[in-house]
């Protein structure tokens, strides 16, 4: 027994000691990815609040000693305990961000705005349903109104989309203000005027070098991220330590609240309007929360508070250490990062802040690009074409659309201001919007997911979000000195999200008010009144029952099918990921020998969708296997009605099959020939399914799965619907307008749904159908 206990005590050793290195590896790679904007914020932060001419730099240093005490406590409070320690505890399934809050929200409340709403109630069950179980409290008044006032619902996505608007905004302004702010060391190496001819196009040349090489993903030099950052750690804390020995020890007393109020009552409103440029020593902080899902909250956790935040600090009064003690800089406006850096390391530290910087920005335009893909899948912006960049790291992508998109608007507003002042004033306000947003969110989450009393979200509503009004109060006060910039940008996003959500949700009702009965379909007959030609046919349908309008319409004008026909419903859920097992719902429409059935395929709205092949591949061993299976329903309705999930089954592993390639004349192979000479090939595909040893199947099943494969070996054809939106006549102006110009000019410029769902052209057809909403 002794023997056994130890060794059981050390293989538990042995695991403890296996993940630690894992959380310690998770740990340094986060560095790399998530502290990248935040590392760099040193460059530009006392810059930006002595830059407006605010508050001055006097012999007495209440205002810089103010100013550091100001840096030491938000950070302190904002990142470490809001974001960090409070945040990060949020997570939908392992991932984080302002949709992770949303989604979170709307599942426990069970409500929601997002066409086809059910599509996840059993993911929801599984995923909340014993957490709810355990704690639930009696139906607060908070839920009660999410549930039953729409106007609320919309508020809260309204909400939602303004974080990941700002968010978008932010993907332009960082790497504008970090490449530029790293850049300006130059200045401390040129004579006169040099620099301004020198700083602009070295930033722009860095900035296009950056978006341009986007196409190529990060893999290839993502390991040097972590190694880049680390060293900028380092430097910038090494550097502080010594500004902190050589000129002020005694720098660490500025860290008092008590100068905090010296500083705010000798500069008043001056030192109020400086606040703009103090807050953006907590840019990055939302980078934390939205890359959960890449790394786990402990690993998060242990590289802020035993790295970032000691660097951080260190860095900061450093530079305060420094400026204490010389009073002359100012005048010539060089306050800032460079002037504490000593001279004979200045090169070397410019370069390795240029390659920071690069780095940080990297981080935040690949955020962006997560978001957009976030905010297709959930229908709340337009297609757009989204590459993975990687056949191995999960969730690096690139939108060319976007990316081209974000590098004209970043080069805009680099040209355009010219200065890290009203860059910095356009960070700060989109930097703060997207914190209240998460405020807000975060204290429905504490009483609607976390079961707490209301006072608790009270509190953390009050406290955190009186500390951010402030902020924000003194970013938009310089609306005039940049601060627009990300006022605008969001307001267009936000148009855009609105109405392409909008747009979608009406054109969901139209199929939902349109689709056609079973009824009408039992009611054609045994053959169903069409000819049945051979291959299977997918339908892709945005309902999940009844008979779409479009295949009526099909039929109609063309009374031909294939042999198999399939409604395809992929329906992007309200949960982060959603496993292979529980991705497809399989059921039958109709009699056994119509062979038509019903499938939806649910994703994540963090879930890669599969390649063309490999989904058709799954899609038929789904089939096969439900069918195999022995579906209890014979006839796969019950009494004329389409409820979407009374005869659905959940296929957790698909029948296997295989293809093999054959010579034409081979006598094993199916005697379906293709016919289109384009799509023949000088072998032909032999399907033949796995199944189970000592598999006991019918005569009946045996002859649909045969067909099946007869079907599989024929190909595939993909029917699509083309909609075009109209609004109804006697419709409002407003939304004439948003439907008939801005949804329909959307519509045109964004890729098709064939494009978008990754269908082969070849394959694919597209019924056109006029919308009247």
């Amino acid at each position: 027994m002794d023997a056994e206990s130890g060794g059981c005590g050390a293989a538990g050793a042995r695991a403890r000691n296996k993940s630690w290195r894992s959380e310690l590896l998770l740990a340094y790679q986060s560095l790399g990815v998530v502290y990248g904007e935040v590392a760099t914020s040193p460059l530009y932060v006392y810059r930006s609040a002595f830059a407006g001419g605010d508050i001055g730099h006097s012999e007495g240093n209440e205002e810089i000693y103010g100013v550091l005490s100001l840096v030491f406590w938000t950070l302190t409070l904002v990142t470490l305990l809001k974001y960090v320690l409070i945040v990060l505890r949020a997570d939908d399934g392992g991932e984080g961000g302002t949709f992770a809050l949303y989604s979170l929200i709307c599942r426990r409340v069970g409500a929601g705005l997002l066409p086809g709403a059910g599509a996840d109630d059993d993911l929801k069950e599984q995923r909340d349903g014993a957490a709810v179980a355990a704690a639930s409290p009696p139906t607060s008044s908070v839920r009660s109104a999410l549930q039953q006032r729409r106007e609320l619902q919309w508020l809260l996505l309204l909400f939602a989309l303004l974080g990941t608007s700002m968010v978008i905004g932010d993907g332009v302004l960082t790497p504008a203000v970090s490449v530029f702010s790293a850049v300006s060391g130059l200045k401390l190496s040129m004579v006169n005027e040099e620099h301004q001819y020198v700083l602009l196009p070295v930033t722009c040349v860095i900035l296009v070098g950056l978006f341009a090489l986007q196409h190529f993903g990060t893999h290839r030099v993502g390991f040097l991220f972590a190694p880049i950052v680390s060293l900028w750690l380092l430097c910038i804390s090494v550097i502080g330590v010594y500004n902190i020995i050589y000129w002020n020890p005694h720098i660490y007393k500025a860290l008092s609240p008590y100068y905090m109020y010296r500083f705010l009552q000798k500069t008043q409103v001056g030192g109020w309007m400086s606040l703009g440029g103090i807050l953006l020593c907590v840019t990055g902080s939302e980078a934390m929360y939205a890359d959960l899902g890449h790394f786990s909250q402990s690993s998060i956790r242990l590289a802020f508070t035993t790295v970032v935040y000691p660097s951080l600090i260190l860095a900061y009064m450093g530079q305060a250490a420094y400026i204490s003690r010389h009073h002359s800089f100012e005048k010539n406006h060089h306050i800032g990062f460079y002037v504490s850096v000593p001279e004979k390391i200045r090169w070397p530290v410019l370069g390795i802040a240029v390659l920071a910087a690069v780095v940080g920005s990297q981080a935040v335009i690949t955020g962006t690009f997560s978001v957009i893909k976030q905010c297709c899948s959930l229908n709340c912006f337009p297609r757009v074409k989204i590459v993975h960049t990687s056949s191995t790291v999960h969730g690096q992508i690139y939108i060319p659309e976007i990316n081209w998109i974000l590098m004209v608007l970043c080069l805009a507003v680099t040209i355009g201001f010219r200065d890290t002042k009203h860059m910095a004033n356009a960070q700060g306000l989109a930097v703060i919007t997207v914190m209240i947003v998460t405020t807000c969110l975060m204290s429905l989450v504490i009483v609607l997911c976390w079961n707490k009393n209301v006072i608790f979200a009270l509190a953390f509503l009050l406290f955190f979000g009186a500390i951010e009004a402030i902020y924000f109060s003194a970013s938009l006060v310089k609306f005039h000195e940049g601060a627009w910039v990300p006022i605008i940008l969001s307001m267009i996003f936000l148009m855009v999200m609105c109405v392409w959500h909008y747009g979608t949700a009406k054109k969901y009702e139209f199929d939902v008010d349109n689709k056609v009965s079973i009824s009408w379909l039992l009611d054609l007959g045994p053959s169903l009144g069409i000819v049945r030609v051979r291959g299977i046919g997918l339908i892709h349908t945005e309902i999940m029952s009844g008979i779409p309008a479009i295949f009526s319409h099909f039929v109609t004008n063309l009374p031909a099918f294939h042999q198999v026909l399939v409604f395809l419903c992929i329906k992007s859920v309200s949960v982060p990921h959603v496993q292979p097992e529980e991705r497809f719902l399989v059921g039958r429409i109709g009699l056994k020998q119509y062979r038509l059935y019903r499938v939806v395929v649910r994703y994540g709205y963090r879930d890669v969708q599969q390649d063309s092949l490999e989904f058709e591949k799954a899609l038929v061993s789904s089939i096969a296997e439900f069918i195999r299976s022995g579906d209890s329903d014979q006839n796969g309705y019950l009494n004329g009605s389409d409820s979407p999930y009374e005869r659905l089954s959940i296929i957790s592993k698909g029948l296997p099959f295989q293809e093999d390639s054959e010579p034409d004349g081979s006598p094993e192979s199916s005697t379906l020939k293709e016919t289109n000479p384009k799509l023949v090939s000088s072998k032909s595909r032999r399907v033949r399914f796995v199944l189970p040893e000592n598999a006991q199947i019918n005569s009946e099943v045996r002859s649909e799965l045969h067909e099946l494969t007869e079907a599989r070996e024929a190909g595939m054809s993909f029917i699509m619907g083309r909609s075009y939106m109209k609004a109804k006549s006697g419709s409002s102006l407003i939304k004439r307008i948003t439907i008939n110009f801005i949804y329909e000019f959307l519509m045109r410029n964004s890729r098709s749904p064939a494009y978008a769902a990754n269908v082969p052209h070849v394959s694919t057809l597209e019924v056109g159908m006029v919308c009247q909403v």
